[in-house]
């Protein structure tokens, strides 16, 4: 007995681990679509993830849940900009309280690889303000809750975290973050213990690079107070590369919008050596053999509240006295280091933001260079007293700073620049309100690295500073095999530079011979690897967001692809992150061009807009196929195409990752005119002349055959148009698709003399039935013929059938019939009015002897005119009608 119940509980235990392993399996699907629908519903945004994994095994006895491939990707202004994506979301919750569903309790959470973007966009709104406002009343009674966080630990490893302020000009990028905490969150009041280690941190604050590429640590225990939501730091260490802080303060959740803050930081050393290593060139290489003295200080604070509107008041302070460092391995120090800068802002309104450096010098082989800046009312009216002077000779840079391998620098580099005002004063063009002078001078600059292997020259770049604008003098150098030169003016340099206004300006370019090929890397010298592309990493081009620059271009020479263009004028504009391309031309592919458009990131960095629309004329097909993969799915007959075209085409869409467009995406429209052309072995016409037997449908001369096209959803529509070929007359429409699929309807009007047997016997037959019923068929010299055409175009299917010919020959008949009762009406119509005149004469002759008294010696005198006249028209009808309708044994329809 005891074995049975002992059998009969192992079975049920079994039953139950098997249903514990198969129920999240089982369901798996339905709770993917649940969760899927719910966080849609929920969130102005766009939500998928890959997989949900349910397990009651890998956290027993809790319940692991976790989410693969979170993507919250933004809609509205935001479109298209990822908010975060998560490669796994991990989290342990409370069995129990998932089965009595009253309370769900969450243990830990673990966040793998997160990548979030916050943005704020210039009017202020943010970007992870994607929950749907609640409605529905809310509760105050909050004990009746129905989730409870009982969680002990959390973690975030390997994150890309960036937040971009563009209202507030602000940039923070943490890269290789790995964060956790402990603590009891079932408390209102804990202590929460945390850690945190991020491999770079980059942060700006308008032009000024405040941290660059900084290895940050940060250990830290913090005092959570959930009743005021706030958090207090206690004992705060961090450390930024070799320089470490004393962090202490609070942060406090004001509301949602508003975060509150008093958090104050000070280096403890004061050797200049571990500010130095902000530096990113100095600290990544051999930092801790470096040789040093001096003295710095460095300390700061943020205290006041943050949103939107709002910012804290903030203050750092940074100095150097009698700095001094050498490499030991390299010849010469940097010497005699002097720095000191103060950045402060008492109150947190904008405005009132100064930075002060009166001092800053060093010393470089006893060359000194010297700058001072001083900014005052950034956002009302930026005031600036600054200077810089200076003369380095950049090839004996190695000789103080160890420098990438592979690396080589050498020219002249000779700067004095002075400037002092408002800059109101530039915008409202009151020159003489503002100093500006000065020179920069870059001469014989050569410039190699592992990214620039063939190197970057410039032979001369002559700068010279006056109030109104920066006026380039001269540039000229080689990059890539291509040799250029530039002049023109920049309008606003300082405006740029310091309150990242866009640059405006007006160049003139001059090259002799670009490869686009080498220039966007594309190159496929014998050399170069042949591992494929990293196309997850690839990323397009995106247009700076400050720029508003026109260039005026006059090259010689451009190689793209399989493609050479020469004679190349035309005017690129940069601006609101938009190329446009105005009147380019050139000539190329054995004919010329003219070309306009744009090219965008503006609405997306990962998906550019593309606008194009070119005039080209008499282009070689063949090159123009082999060279623009677009080409070949607009128009794929040019790969059995020989000839020349000239076509106008507008077309709308984006580009992808690669640069390459999105087909997808493509609309427009374009008309095309073959000027002359040979059409050979093209599949479906070779099909066809096949099917009925033609030989002269094979092997087609062409010319001045034009068409209209629209191109929308992937699919190529064609407008009717007519072809003449060898005395075959073709009726062309349809539309293809950039896969390839084919779906055209042919009309042809076929020569009887090129119809085989089978055809012409159709065409007999018909005849003798027509003849059978009297009616006088008289066939022309050509046959009607539809053809569908589907399939693709390598392997096409044609519906077609000689029989489909009756149906245009009973249109021939009926045609034949109906003008042979048009004549008959208009021959009996003028039948009758010659009786009617003849009647009317009649009655007047009639009248007139009556009256007299004489007879008509010419004609019976029946003393009946109408009743001849009558007896005249019925005849005359009876003998049209059986002339009409009368067989003619004798006749043959002629075949």
């Amino acid at each position: 007995m005891l074995k049975k119940f002992l059998k009969i509980v192992a079975i049920i235990i079994l039953l139950l681990v098997i249903a514990a392993i198969s129920v999240p399996y089982l369901f798996k699907d339905k709770i993917i679509a649940k969760v899927k629908t719910v966080l849609n519903e929920e969130l102005v945004a766009k939500v998928d993830f890959s997989d949900v994994d349910i397990s009651l095994f890998r956290h027993f006895p809790r319940v692991a849940v976790g989410l693969d491939d979170l993507q919250i990707v933004g809609t509205g202004q935001f479109a298209g900009d990822t908010l975060a994506a998560v490669k796994q979301i991990d989290v342990a919750v409370n069995l129990m309280s998932v089965i009595r569903g009253d309370k769900m309790e969450i243990y830990n959470i673990t966040l793998s690889q997160p990548r979030i973007h916050a943005i704020v966009d210039k009017n202020g709104q943010a970007n992870w303000n994607i929950t749907k406002p609640d409605t529905a009343a809310v509760s105050a009674d909050t004990s009746k809750s129905t989730f409870a966080l009982s969680l002990q630990q959390y973690k975030i490893e390997d994150a890309w975290i960036r937040y971009e302020d563009r209202q507030g000009n602000m940039d923070l990028v943490v890269d290789g973050l790995t964060h956790q905490g402990k603590g009891d969150f079932t408390q209102d009041k804990f202590l929460l213990a945390t850690n945190t280690v991020a491999n770079a941190i980059t942060f700006r604050y308008g032009l000024i690079p405040y941290l660059s590429q900084v290895r940050t640590t940060l250990d830290a225990g913090v005092e959570v107070d959930n009743t005021t939501s706030t958090y207090t730091l206690k004992d705060g260490k961090a450390s930024l590369n070799n320089l470490q802080l004393a962090l202490q303060g609070l942060f406090k959740f004001v509301n949602d919008t508003t975060y509150g803050m008093d958090i104050s930081f000070k280096a403890p050393s004061t050797n200049f050596k571990d500010l130095l290593s902000l530096v990113p060139a100095v600290y990544k290489t051999d930092f801790d053999k470096i040789k040093t003295s001096g003295n710095a200080n460095f300390d700061g604070y943020v205290k006041g509240n943050y949103n939107a509107v709002q910012m804290p008041a903030f203050g750092i302070n940074l100095g150097v006295k009698d700095g001094f460092f050498q490499y030991p391995d390299l010849p010469k120090p940097v010497k005699n280091i002097q720095i000191a800068l103060k950045v402060s802002n008492p109150d947190g309104v904008p405005d009132h933001t100064i930075v002060d450096m009166p001092t800053g010098h060093l010393e470089m082989d006893n060359a000194p260079v010297d700058l001072r800046l001083l900014v005052k009312t950034p956002v009302s009216d930026m005031y600036v007293d600054a200077s810089a002077k200076g003369k380095l000779d950049l090839s004996k840079i190695k000789d103080f700073v160890k420098l990438e391998a592979g690396t080589n620098l050498s020219g002249i580099l000779d700067a004095d620049i002075n400037a002092k005002g408002n800059m109101s004063a530039i915008e409202k063009q009151q020159y003489d309100k503002f100093y500006a002078a000065g020179t920069l001078q870059l001469s014989n600059m050569l410039y190699k690295s592992k990214d620039y292997p063939d190197g970057v020259q410039l032979n001369n770049l002559f700068l010279q500073f006056n109030p109104k604008n920066v006026t380039v003098k001269d540039l000229n150098g080689r990059y890539l095999g291509t040799n250029f030169e530039a002049n023109g003016e920049v309008n606003n340099l300082l405006a740029y530079a310091l309150k990242n206004d866009p640059l405006q300006g007006n160049l003139r370019f001059k090259a002799d011979d670009i490869n686009l090929d080498k220039w966007m890397g594309n190159s496929t010298s014998s050399t170069a690897t042949t591992a494929a592309p990293d196309t997850a990493a690839a990323q397009p081009f995106a247009v700076p967001a400050n720029l508003d620059l026109g260039l005026q271009a006059n090259v010689g020479k451009i190689t793209y692809a399989k493609a050479d263009l020469t004679n190349v004028t035309g005017n690129l504009a940069v601006k609101d992150e938009t190329v446009a391309i105005q009147h380019l031309k050139a000539n190329a592919l054995q004919g010329t061009m003219e070309i306009n458009g744009s090219y965008s990131t503006k609405n997306s960095k990962t998906n550019p807009d593309i606008n194009l629309a070119y005039n080209v004329q008499e282009l070689d097909v063949q090159q123009t196929f082999n060279t623009f993969n677009t080409v070949q799915k607009l128009m794929p007959i040019g790969k059995f195409l020989n000839g020349k075209i000239t076509s106008q085409l507008t077309m709308h869409g984006k580009l992808g990752k690669d640069m390459s467009p999105d087909l997808s995406t493509l609309t427009g429209d374009a008309s095309l005119l073959l000027v002359q052309g040979f059409l050979k072995q093209f599949a479906p016409v070779d099909q066809l002349a096949n099917t009925l037997n033609i030989s002269q449908l094979k092997d087609l001369s062409l010319r001045d055959i034009k068409n209209y096209i629209s191109f929308e959803n992937g699919r190529v529509k064609v407008d009717p148009f007519k072809v003449t070929v060898n005395g075959i007359q073709m009726l062309i429409a349809g539309s293809h698709g950039f896969d390839q699929s084919l779906d055209y309807t042919l009309q042809l009007a076929l020569p009887r003399s090129l119809m085989g047997s089978a055809g012409n016997n159709l065409v007999n037959n018909l005849a003798s039935q027509a003849q059978s019923k009297g009616i006088p068929v008289k066939l022309g010299d050509s046959v009607h013929l539809q053809v569908l055409m589907a399939g693709n175009i390598l392997k096409p299917s044609l519906k077609t059938d000689l029989r489909e010919s009756a149906n245009n020959l009973k249109s021939e008949v009926a045609t034949l019939v109906k003008n042979q009762v048009d004549s008959a009406k208009a021959t009996i119509k003028d039948s009758l009015n010659h009786i009617k005149n003849t009647a009317v004469n009649s009655l007047k002759d009639e009248l007139k002897n009556q009256l007299t008294g004489k007879k008509d010696s010419g004609q019976a005198n029946t003393g009946k005119p109408l009743e001849n006249i009558g007896k005249q028209a019925g005849e005359t009808v009876k003998g049209t009608l059986n002339n009409l309708f009368k067989k003619k044994s004798a006749d043959t329809t002629k075949h």
